[in-house]
């Protein structure tokens, strides 16, 4: 008698997201990744069903031949982010069986390119340390669960991680440990290759087609039993996973922005609940959500040092900008005696904007509704769409000569230190200075290595580096993300400042420096004090009243198109068929790559049901829509508004 499966397609078609029949042999199960024909083609494809009855009538052709095995609970995981996410199930399998053709001439490159120098392991835990090892153990042995490990820089979370991975193995198990972004990957390897040696694997998007698959098959061999990775890792084909932990667990890197639209630390919640694994979330500043839900390990202070000291500069009354008397003061200091200091300035280029001082004009995107930043090169960029224009020495409106440059960036900032602090050497980590993973490595080495020197960079120098000899962290112009409409500004603003502020004094006393207009700011005033705790006291309950995460979840929805009249039309349509639902807008956006947007933000309990019921409309409207030259996202637990 034939055996017969159902094989979900890895198409992205929604028209044929749905399984169909192929016959198999005995040796085929669930989680095979086949090839199959399909239609006029040969396709890959996912068994997600073993010994099905086919449709009536139907002749079901044979599978072709078996690709790869995945592990089954990798389907199931699969399966469930199509449908909370609003997906489909190929793009979804696509995510855990990602298409990585065999080439001619190919060979694996994934070595120490990766790796910096890891630090010595401690003789000993801290108090705080065991007990969050007892825990995570406890729950290994009792199947899994999933906790917060909360404690300021330097106190030890990464010890705990690596502890964890290690009972994890001795229980012959394996363990993922993701970090938000690449620049992250070389330090995070760097430890755990030192303890664990060639059994780590390394899985990121910036490594090619012929890294990842040799990776992939290290894992899947058990030969590579620990995965270290970006936000693609949590998807590692790791047999019986034990342990997953998300550093910096506050991260929005973590969201994915395009379809499907998945959070990995969600996604790693629900396949350490499918394993009986245990879901390790860490970070000195978690989110309102995590403090709220999950059972929480305090690591406490840091370990062998205490917090820097925090002064916050009024810039109000200071007259340099961007680099005030007081920071250049402390720099001064640096520049003498010797040693490192990181400034961060969370804009690239020269400056943001340019303005006509005459007519008032600020040049702007011909694509999107944001100003174009002013580059070293002579060059205006948009950040959005890439549109790249020379500058002129005429305003294009007026003719006037009397162009003026707004506010600073990264660019800027490094030039005004060669100016005025000519001592210290410079370095610049920002994307336009990174654009491939060894030249991030080199960046980094060469910043370890300096005697007298600053750092400069964008958000990423706040991010989980840890360099000996850093006296000084200062952020240049704490009020970047606090005048952002989005309600996690706040949020964001307190822990930028407070990761910043855990770079300085690691190994000797340091000192911070905040420059902001608004030095009365809940975000300043609580990241001076490093007081995490009373942040989110305050945080929860203000989302507690405006019923936002972790009390509510949201749903958002956006339509883009050539009108915004169109897009705004469309949304009032849909509102109208989720009537029942609490809705915010529909709200006109920037218009970003040419194309009008408008939003439509549903605040609920069941996010599955809005976002299956929004897009149910959204495909009966599919039509019209195109003929109007529409498109529409539904994006639930989106991370920004």
């Amino acid at each position: 008698m034939p055996r017969f499966a159902s094989v979900y397609p890895l198409v992205t078609a929604r028209a044929v997201a749905r399984p169909f029949t192929y016959t198999v042999s005995d040796d085929v199960g669930r989680g095979a990744v086949v090839e199959v024909r399909f239609g006029n083609a040969r396709r890959r494809g996912v068994v997600t069903e073993v010994g099905v009855e086919p449709p009536d009538g139907v002749d079901p052709a044979p599978v072709e031949r078996v690709v790869e095995t995945l592990p089954p609970p990798l389907v199931d995981l699969a399966l469930w982010l199509a449908d909370y996410y609003g997906s489909t199930p190929g793009r979804a399998l696509a995510l855990v069986a990602p298409h990585l053709p065999r080439r001619r001439g190919e060979r694996r490159d994934v070595s120490a390119r990766d790796a910096l120098p890891a630090e010595p392991a401690p003789e000993r835990l801290s108090e705080a340390q065991e007990r969050a090892l007892d825990r995570i153990e406890t729950l290994l042995g009792a199947g899994g669960g999933h906790l917060l490990l909360a404690g300021a820089t330097g106190s030890g979370k990464t010890e705990v991680y690596i502890r964890a991975c290690e009972a994890a193995l001795a229980r012959g198990r394996g363990a993922i440990v993701l970090v938000p972004e690449i620049a992250l990957t070389p330090q995070a390897l760097g430890r755990f290759r030192a303890r664990f040696g060639e059994r780590v694997a390394i899985l990121h998007s910036a490594l090619t087609d012929a890294e990842r698959r040799d990776e992939r098959e290290r894992i899947a061999s058990g030969a590579a039993p620990v995965v270290i990775g970006a936000r693609s890792a949590v998807f590692a084909p790791v047999a019986s996973l034990g342990v997953i932990c998300v550093d910096e667990e506050h991260d929005p890197s973590y969201k994915q922005d395009s379809d499907p639209r998945y959070d990995a630390r969600t996604v790693a919640a629900k396949r350490a609940a499918l394993e009986g694994a245990v879901a390790v979330f860490g970070s000195a500043t978690p989110r309102p959500e995590s403090w709220q839900r999950l059972e929480r390990l305090e690591l406490g202070g840091r370990i062998g040092a205490p917090l820097p000291s925090v002064h916050v500069v009024d810039l109000r009354r200071e007259a340099g900008y961007p680099l005030s008397a007081p920071l250049l003061a402390e720099l001064g200091a640096i520049a003498e005696r010797g040693g490192k200091a990181i400034l961060l300035l969370n804009r690239r280029g020269i400056a943001p904007a340019v303005h006509c001082r005459a007519c008032g004009l600020t040049l702007r995107c011909r694509n999107c509704d944001v100003s174009l930043t002013l580059h070293a090169d002579a060059t205006l960029r948009c950040h959005h769409c890439g549109a790249l224009e020379a500058v002129g020495e005429t305003c294009p409106a007026c003719g006037s000569a009397e162009l003026t440059r707004i506010g600073a960036g990264t660019q800027r900032l490094e030039r005004e230190l060669e100016r005025q602090v000519p001592e210290l050497e410079r370095i610049r980590l920002d994307a336009d200075a990174i654009e491939k993973p060894e030249q991030l490595r080199a960046v980094l080495e060469r910043f370890a290595r300096a005697d007298r020197a600053v750092l400069v960079g964008t958000q990423m120098v706040a991010k989980g580096h840890h360099f000996a000899g850093v006296e000084l962290a200062a952020v240049v112009d704490a009020d970047t993300g606090l005048g952002l409409p989005d309600f996690r500004a706040e949020e964001r603003t307190f822990q930028l400042l407070t990761q910043l502020a855990g770079r300085s004094g690691r190994d000797a006393p340091g000192r911070v420096l905040v420059q902001t207009f608004q030095p009365d700011s809940r975000a300043v005033a609580f990241a001076a004090r490093h007081d995490v705790a009373g942040f989110l006291a305050g945080e929860l309950e203000r989302r507690r009243l405006l019923g936002y995460p972790p009390f509510r979840h949201l749903v958002r929805i956006v339509v883009s198109g050539p009108d915004l009249g169109d897009a705004t039309r469309a949304l009032e349509e849909l509102k109208a068929g989720l009537a029942g639902h609490e809705l915010v807008g529909p709200a006109p956006l920037l218009r970003l790559r040419n194309r009008q947007r408008a939003q439509l933000v549903g605040k609920t309990e069941n996010p599955r049901a809005l976002a299956a019921r929004a897009a149910a409309l959204l495909a009966a409207a599919a039509p019209a829509m195109r003929r109007a030259g529409l498109a529409a996202v539904v994006d639930v637990d989106p991370q920004s508004l």
